[in-house]
């Protein structure tokens, strides 16, 4: 989590250099907003992953709990670290699935009643509450509905 966290407060503060920079050249309030926003994508993930790595450099447990190694931290985060090391099963991934396109498609038609009508977000939210039900069924059962 060292390299990722590092990354994204990396992130975080080349934007708020730039939004800085573009609120004394431009005095524009929306695009200084915006910078300011995606300065803090950057920095709140960018902090929290660097708080577990440092809180979990001591520990023999990881985050999740499983034993990773004899430093107890993962495989990416030591310099003295092999490929061979990082070897193995990663976990399982889920399979495709339908239902967040559905409620993708849902919240696109929510968004759309906020714009031309009640009565288009009326089948959106339906969709969306059809999607929760199916995604839930699908994970609990452990396959396609």
């Amino acid at each position: 989590m060292k390299i990722e966290g590092i990354f994204l407060i990396g992130v975080g503060i080349f934007f708020g250099l730039v939004g800085t920079a573009y609120w004394f050249l431009s005095y524009e309030q929306g695009g200084t907003m915006m910078l300011v926003g995606t300065c803090l994508l950057g920095l709140l993930p960018g902090s929290y992953y660097f708080y577990w790595y440092r809180r979990m450099q001591g520990s023999k447990f990881y985050y999740w709990g499983t034993l990773e190694n004899k430093h107890g931290i993962r495989h990416e985060d030591r310099p003295d670290a092999t490929i061979a090391e990082g070897a193995g099963t990663i976990n399982s991934f889920p399979g495709s699935s339908i239902w967040p396109f559905v409620m993708g498609m849902g919240a696109f038609l929510l968004l759309l009643g906020l714009v031309f009508g009640v009565w288009i977000a009326i089948p959106g939210v339906s969709l969306m509450l059809t999607a929760l039900i199916g995604v839930t069924a699908e994970s609990r059962r452990g396959g396609h509905i």
